[in-house]
C-alpha cells in the first residue's frame, strides 16, 4: 500500500473525499495532486475588505500556477470562500490550533496586504521564504517589507495622502504583492443550492411580475454610520419610483436596518424586504436577484460587483477613487472640500450624504434601466 501524504486532498485524520465518494486509495488514485509550492494569504477583516481582496486570486494563480493557496481570515469572513476554486485551505484566526500550524508549516510565499498590527504580527510569525506586503518589526510597529508598500502605509497615516490618491484598492494591493493587475473581478461563486435559494425566493414572491428589479442596500456597519444615505431620502426615492408599476424594489440590510427597512415598506406597494437575519451566503444569493443595486461604500457594493450587477454607489467619508468600477459602478458624491475624511461622526449640517439628492439618484436609475 502506498500512502501519499503530500497530496493536497490528504487530511490525515480521516479518509479523503475521493476515498469516501469513490472508494479510491492512494496507490490507484487519479486525483493525486502533490503540494509543491505553498502560499499563505493573510487578510482578517472587515468582511467587505476580505471579499474585495479575493480579486487578487487569479493574479496569484497566474504568477504561481502550481501553488497550494491557504487563506488566513477571521471566522466572520470564512463563508466568503465557500465554493472558491482558488482556495485549498482556510485557516481561522480564532481557532485554537492556528499558531501550532503557523509554526509548523513552511510557506514559499506569504502575502499580507494589510496594515493592521494584528495581522502584520501573523505575517511576521509565519514561516515564509518570501514575504510581500507588511510585517510587524522588532519594536512592534507595522512596516512594509519593501518600497512597494510605503505609499499605502503613508495613505493610512496621512489624510492628505488619502485624499490625493487616484489608484484603486485593487491596483494598490496588486502592486504591493508583486502581482500583475488585470482588473480581475471580486470572487463570489454561488453553489447550486444557493442559486435554488434565490430562485425559490423569486418564485415565492412572484417577482416575475416586474420587468425590472432594483435592490436598495440601506445600511452600513455601525462604525461607518456616515456611509448611509438618510432613510428619508430612501423613502422619497421609493415614493417617486411608484409611478413605474413594472419596477420592483428589494430592500437589503442586516439586523441594524430592521426598523429602517420596516419604515421604508410603507413608501410603496412594489417593495419587499429580503430579510434582516440572512446568513452571509443567503445575502449573496438574494443579491443575485436585482439587476441594479443602490448602496453605500460597504459589503453590498463588493457583493454586487462580484455578481456583475449594475451599481449606483454613494460616497462621502470614504474614497471613491479606491473603488474599481469594473465598468458597472456609477459613483455619486457631493461637491465638498471635506470628502474622504474617514470620520464616523460629523458636525456639518447638511453633511456629505445629505447633499446627495433624490433627483440625482432617480435620474441615474431611470437612465440605467431605460425608463426615460
Amino acid at each position: 500500500m502506498i500512502l501519499k501524504t503530500d497530496c493536497k486532498f490528504f487530511p490525515g485524520d480521516r479518509p479523503c473525499i475521493y476515498n469516501k465518494s469513490e472508494g479510491i486509495m492512494c496507490n490507484n488514485c487519479t486525483y493525486y495532486s502533490p503540494v509543491e509550492f505553498k502560499i499563505l494569504i493573510i487578510k482578517l477583516d472587515a468582511i467587505g475588505d476580505v471579499l474585495r481582496t479575493t480579486s487578487i486570486l487569479p493574479a496569484v494563480k497566474r504568477k504561481y500556477p502550481n501553488s497550494h493557496i491557504t487563506w488566513l481570515t477571521k471566522h466572520a469572513s470564512k463563508d466568503i470562500f465557500t465554493n472558491n476554486k482558488y482556495i485549498d485551505e482556510l485557516l481561522i484566526f480564532e481557532s485554537n490550533e492556528l499558531f501550532a500550524k503557523l509554526s509548523s508549516i513552511k510557506f514559499n510565499v506569504v502575502l499580507h496586504p494589510d496594515t493592521s498590527p494584528t495581522s502584520a504580527s501573523l505575517a511576521s510569525f509565519a514561516n515564509g521564504e518570501t514575504k510581500r506586503g507588511f510585517i510587524l518589526n522588532s519594536i512592534g510597529k507595522v512596516s512594509p517589507v519593501d518600497e512597494s508598500g510605503v505609499e499605502w502605509l503613508e495613505m493610512g497615516a496621512f489624510d492628505q495622502m488619502k485624499k490625493k490618491n487616484e489608484k484603486t484598492y485593487q491596483e494598490i494591493i496588486h502592486s504591493i504583492l508583486g502581482l500583475a493587475y488585470q482588473k480581475d473581478k471580486i470572487i463570489i461563486t454561488l453553489t447550486e443550492a444557493e442559486k435554488s435559494f434565490a430562485d425559490n425566493f423569486f418564485r415565492k414572491n412572484n417577482l416575475n411580475r416586474y420587468k425590472h428589479l432594483i435592490g436598495l442596500n440601506t445600511g452600513s456597519s455601525n462604525r461607518w454610520y456616515l456611509k448611509q444615505w438618510p432613510k428619508e431620502k430612501f423613502f422619497e426615492l421609493i415614493k417617486r419610483l411608484n409611478k413605474y408599476s413594472d419596477l420592483g424594489i428589494l430592500l437589503f440590510g442586516g439586523k441594524d436596518e430592521f426598523e429602517k427597512n420596516n419604515y421604508l415598506l410603507s413608501a410603496g406597494d412594489n417593495i419587499l424586504n429580503t430579510g434582516n437575519n440572512n446568513t452571509l451566503r443567503e445575502f449573496f444569493s438574494l443579491m443575485s436577484i436585482p439587476e441594479l443595486v443602490l448602496t453605500g461604500d460597504t459589503l453590498a457594493l463588493h457583493t454586487a460587483a462580484a455578481l456583475n450587477k449594475k451599481i449606483i454607489c454613494l460616497f462621502g467619508p470614504t474614497s471613491s477613487n479606491e473603488i474599481e468600477d469594473y465598468g458597472i459602478i456609477k459613483k455619486v458624491s457631493p461637491k465638498m472640500e471635506c470628502l474622504v475624511c474617514y470620520k464616523n461622526q460629523c458636525d456639518f449640517v447638511p453633511n456629505c450624504m445629505d447633499l446627495i439628492s433624490v433627483d440625482q439618484i432617480l435620474n441615474i436609475i431611470e437612465g440605467e434601466l431605460g425608463l426615460i
